[in-house]
């Protein structure tokens, strides 16, 4: 394992999610709620009960002012289901419970988005403590201390099994440290980034991966598994 650098001291990372001490917020992104909906699928498979007690376990442990969902909340790019309506509408009833504040960002998934949110839905935030808070499709206006996005789902296989990773870099956009988050929901099985090069990512704010950590998050410890850059240990996953 390598060791945790000094400018992330502050974030606490927690099932797929992040939580930012300095500024007293969870981020999470890539809910993909309603994916069932676009499914084939004779019978597909909901994540929403999942997403839903996930976030409430998030808004126990570290009791946030803020809750940032990172883009791709929706899965349909043109179709608002029902159920997906809901699931977003019990989503911010659970944090104004947990009276933290519910900040939605768009991603390139969120064209119906607004229909749903009760409040403005953003481009990108900037949290406190300068941090961005963007989903990474596209570079934002906004110039901050750090950089916090999702979009490309990424995962390290290690010894054959993918496991959804964050990917942390030092100076790794516009002078600034960047944090990609793992898609929050369980059924995106995540983008295996072991022998990948940035300009097989989709973002634009990736343009070095191979220096970029990955972190996993390990269940059975609870706790975050910081790796070296992945340029040293590309052999030897």
């Amino acid at each position: 394992m390598s060791v945790r650098p000094a400018s992330a001291a502050d974030l606490r990372f927690h099932d797929r999610a992040v939580y930012l001490s300095a500024a007293d917020a969870v981020v999470l992104g890539d809910l993909h709620i309603g994916r069932e909906s676009s499914s084939r699928v004779a019978a597909p498979i909901s994540d929403a009960d999942d997403i839903a007690g996930r976030l409430n376990a998030l808004l126990q442990e570290y009791e946030p002012a803020t809750v940032v969902f990172a883009g791709d909340l929706l899965h349909s790019f043109a179709e608002l289901p029902m159920t997906a309506r809901r699931t977003v509408e019990q989503l911010c009833d659970d944090c104004a419970d947990a009276d933290a504040d519910a900040i939605a960002v768009a991603g390139n998934h969120d064209d119906r988005l607004a229909d749903c949110w009760p409040g403005t839905v953003e481009s990108a935030t900037t949290l406190s403590d300068g941090t961005v808070v963007c989903h990474g499709h596209e570079k934002p206006d906004s110039r901050g201390d750090r950089y916090i996005i999702g979009h490309d789902h990424p995962a390290l296989a290690i010894e054959g099994v993918r496991r959804p990773c964050y990917l942390f870099g030092d100076d790794q956009y516009r002078g600034s440290d960047l944090l990609v988050l793992p898609a929050f929901t369980h059924l995106a099985g995540g983008v295996e980034i072991n022998r990948r090069q940035a300009s097989d990512l989709q973002s634009p704010l990736v343009a070095e991966l191979s220096t970029m950590q990955p972190v996993v998050w390990d269940d059975d410890g609870a706790e975050a598994l910081w790796f070296p850059p992945l340029e040293s240990i590309r052999h030897r996953l």
